[in-house]
């Protein structure tokens, strides 16, 4: 296909004198200007239509979602002026399209093959939009990566993990996706405590902790309840508490709690475990 448009391109231009040369230069320019033209005022569109509708009260879909959607805008406005671009600039070159359709006829069938993850693609993206499975601004994880999402394409989509680094996932290869951002989650700490502790102060210490961090902290949305002993290891008595908390805030919830029971722990002289060893020793 391209030694057949490479070859019709090469005729062409040895056919024509130097002005007419130069009047498809300019041509081709004006072709390129226009496409970024229309790109960079489809975008600027797009994001004024997510932030005027952003800001309406009775806005029945959501602000994540409306991201998501004009990312996907962004994507098909991009894939539609490149198409159209590149067909206008052969066209203005003098490349039949009768010979592009020919060649394209020929070679189809390995087109078709190659075609098949670009329509997977396609088709994915488009149902998890229109099942609202994610959104830009959502904390996920896709195919063992985590991070937030922060683009949406026809075709991938872009997840930035916490260290910045950005992963681009074709739609086609996402079969499980975890969303931390739709409903409320639980953050869960584990404490251990010595065995010589006293289990029920203890719990009664990490209840009136997670009390008091609740009254402060308006990400935590119901007491932290203290489930009890979920284990028991070699040096230690793990107990166990959990709460309910807005979405994506469970991790700082957690380490907060953390601290606050150590604190709370030490306060009260409730032992921390410590590996122990017994020696037995006997005389000969």
């Amino acid at each position: 296909m391209w030694q057949a448009l490479i070859g019709a391109i090469s005729k062409r231009a040895m056919e024509t004198d130097v002005a007419k040369f130069v009047d498809k230069g300019i041509g081709i320019l004006l072709i390129i200007i226009a496409a970024a033209v229309i790109i960079k005022a489809g975008n600027l569109l797009i994001t004024r239509f997510v932030s005027v509708n952003g800001r309406k009260k009775n806005l029945a879909m959501e602000e994540r979602r409306l991201k998501t959607l004009a990312s996907i805008l962004r994507s098909l406005i991009r894939y539609v002026v490149y198409f159209v671009g590149g067909m206008t600039i052969l066209d203005t070159l003098g490349v039949p399209m009768t010979s592009i359709l020919t060649t394209a006829g020929i070679g189809g069938l390995a087109v078709g093959f190659g075609a098949q993850n670009l329509i997977k693609d396609v088709i994915t993206g488009f149902f998890i939009l229109l099942e609202d499975q994610i959104s830009v601004g959502d904390y996920v994880t896709i195919e063992g990566i985590s991070g937030t999402v922060v683009g949406m394409g026809m075709r991938v989509t872009t997840i930035q993990g916490a260290a910045g680094e950005l992963n681009i996932i074709p739609n086609g290869s996402i079969t499980k996706v975890i969303n931390y951002s739709k409903a409320n989650n639980k953050a869960i700490v584990d404490v251990g405590i010595s065995y010589d502790a006293d289990i029920d102060r203890a719990s009664e210490v990490m209840r009136d902790t997670g009390l008091a961090l609740m009254k402060e902290d308006q990400d935590v949305l119901a007491q932290p309840e203290v489930l009890g002993v979920v284990s028991m290891d070699d040096s230690c008595v793990t107990l166990r508490m959990m709460a309910t908390v807005r979405p994506t805030t469970q991790w700082g919830i957690e380490r907060q709690l953390r601290k606050r029971i150590k604190e709370a722990f030490e306060r009260e002289g409730i032992k921390a475990p410590y590996p122990r060893t017994v020696v037995i020793r006997r005389e000969a």
